[in-house]
């Protein structure tokens, strides 16, 4: 059986994230406790305890849900005996795409909190409060969204950001732009359109400072061949070259998340098991949305690593 681990991003974060596995496993609670470290902040405490209002700033939530993931990894290479060679690819949404990284040995643990603190930060400082914003298209194809965010364009930014799944696409760029967006799904026959309720507009142009912090930060980072293909949200497609994943990176900040076609190339290619290790199961449920016949995990309890480990080990 072919499978490849997927790593959630923005928006599965909530309060009790890690507990239930730091409660569990030593190696889980040495991750958290590294990432705590790494940070110079009791990150994990926000985690397990809230209070939300702090865990939802993206300056945590960023390295919270990394920190998530890896524990959930730590636990299946200590308990379980997988090793990176056991994935056909890794993927990661937005910031889950650092996850993979780290997972696939590409970035140290304690870099990997250190470089979404940076990144969550100069996010969060790229647009004033209120300049930007986002909106879903619910039933919308590319077509369709790409002509909304023309529409809306002639007010101002306005760009896909996500292609999550089918019929799944989230708009972002400049207040008015996007209002105006939105506005146009009517006349374009797209069944819903809804503006989101978030602190900053994501991978659209308005992100430009932010992806110049990212460059500086990466600039002198060491990142080596990942052990496992990264299938990554600029390209959609398998990416090992450190100066390539180095590249995406940046241009990920401003760039579309291209979701729906990375699941789609990872299926085509012979993945018959998604896996997504961490904090909820968004990407689980998107995966219904984006193709036929293969299983997802969400792997957020202990119980659920050990039911994954199973039925993968046999």
């Amino acid at each position: 059986m072919s499978f490849a681990f997927i790593f959630p991003g923005q928006g599965s974060q909530s309060v009790g994230m890690g507990k239930a596995l730091a409660e569990a496993f030593p190696v889980a609670r040495q991750v958290f406790e590294e990432v705590d470290d790494a940070l110079d902040q009791k990150l994990s405490q926000i985690m397990f305890e809230g209070p939300i209002e702090d865990l939802t700033l993206t300056t945590n939530t960023q390295p919270a849900l990394m920190a998530c993931s890896m524990a959930a990894m730590a636990v299946l290479a200590q308990e379980f005996g997988f090793q990176p060679k056991d994935q056909a690819f890794l993927a990661g949404h937005s910031l889950g795409e650092y996850s993979a990284l780290c997972a696939a040995g590409s970035l140290t643990l304690a870099d990997t909190a250190r470089l979404l603190r940076i990144r969550g930060d100069a996010m969060q400082a790229a647009v004033p409060v209120g300049a930007g914003a986002m909106a879903a298209l619910l039933g919308a194809s590319v077509e369709q969204a790409e002509a909304a965010a023309e529409a809306g364009s002639k007010h101002g930014i306005c760009q896909i950001a996500n292609d999550n799944a089918t019929g799944q696409i989230v708009l972002s760029g400049e207040k008015d732009a996007v209002e105006a967006a939105v506005e146009a799904c009517a006349d374009l026959s797209i069944k819903k359109a809804m503006m989101l309720n978030v602190s900053a507009p994501f991978h659209c142009d308005m992100m430009m400072p932010a992806a110049a912090a990212m460059r500086e930060a990466l600039a002198h980072q060491t990142i080596l061949p990942p052990s496992v293909p990264i299938v990554n949200n600029v390209t959609a497609r398998p990416v090992t070259d450190p100066d390539q994943l180095r590249e995406d990176l940046v241009a990920q900040v401003t760039g579309r998340v291209r979701w729906r076609e990375s699941i789609e190339w990872m299926a085509a290619n012979g993945v018959e098991t998604f896996a997504e290790p961490g904090c909820g199961k968004v990407l689980t449920v998107m995966l219904r949305r984006i193709v036929k016949g293969v299983e997802g995990a969400a792997l957020n309890t202990p119980e659920a690593l050990e039911t994954f480990a199973k039925s993968i080990k046999g």
